[in-house]
Formats: structure tokens, sequence, C-alpha cells
């Protein structure tokens, strides 16, 4: 549990405390207007921490893509061919082979496993279709800083 969620928890008890100690309605006012204030000044560094750890693997996939290292540059073009003969497997061969087998008179083919499980999220996840990105772009945040 993060600092920012447990404050954000306390937030009205403490309130509900500052209305029970501080009598003044002006001088409970402000104590209010500082709690808010404390509360949003820690969103805005947890946000920022966020911000720049991103930024930080951001610069770390511009050197991995760039590296001439078959193995360090090469691992997310692996990836992503393994989910396409994934798609293809689950897509095209997984239905049709059974099919082909009977009407070529092999005889009783049992149905092929299927990867149809975990092979969008692992889809998702190299594309980047993901949830995050998208309310991004629905705040108009730009996710790689200008060079």
């Amino acid at each position: 549990m993060s600092l920012l969620s447990v404050a954000t928890a306390l937030l009205p008890t403490i309130r509900d405390l500052l209305d029970t100690v501080i009598s003044d309605p002006e001088a409970r006012a402000r104590a209010q207007f500082e709690l808010l204030r404390l509360h949003q000044d820690g969103a805005f560094k947890e946000v920022d921490a966020a911000l720049q750890v991103n930024l930080a693997q951001a610069k770390i996939n511009e050197v991995e893509a760039a590296s001439q290292a078959g193995f360090q540059a090469g691992w997310r073009p692996l990836a992503g061919y393994v989910c396409v003969a994934g798609l293809s497997y689950e897509f095209l061969a997984r239905p049709l082979l059974p099919w082909l087998l009977t009407v070529a008179g092999v005889g009783n083919v049992p149905p092929l496993p299927s990867l149809d499980d975990v092979l969008f999220e692992l889809i998702f996840g190299m594309l980047g279709l993901g949830t995050l990105r998208t309310i991004d772009r629905w705040k108009r945040v730009n996710a790689i800083a200008p060079k």
C-alpha cells in the first residue's frame, strides 16, 4: 500500500478531526485547504516519480532497439514472430487441420489444444494496446519526452 493511498484513506478522518479541534471557521478552512494542498503535492510527486521511471525505460528501449547485437535487439522481433505464429496456429491451423485430416480419411482426429487463454494478453502487451496508453491519450499526455 502506497503512502498516497494511506493519506487518501485518512483524509476524511483528519478533516473531521480538524472540524472538532479548530472552532474558528476561518482557521478551520485554512487548515483544510493546507491539508488538501499537501495531499495534492504528494500525489504530484508520486505521478512525477512514475513518469521518470517510464522515461528511463523508454531510453533503455531506444538503446536496445538501436543495438547491432542479435540477442539484444532481436528479442522484440522474435517475440512478435512468436505472437504471429500463435495467431496463425489458433485461427488457421487449429480449426483447419482436423478438418483436412478428416477429409483426407485419416480417421478420428482429436481436437488440438488451444492457446486462446493468454494469447491476446501477450499480443496486446506487445502492441501497447493496454488501457494505460488509452488513458494517457484521453488526458493528452505525451509518454515520450521530446529530444
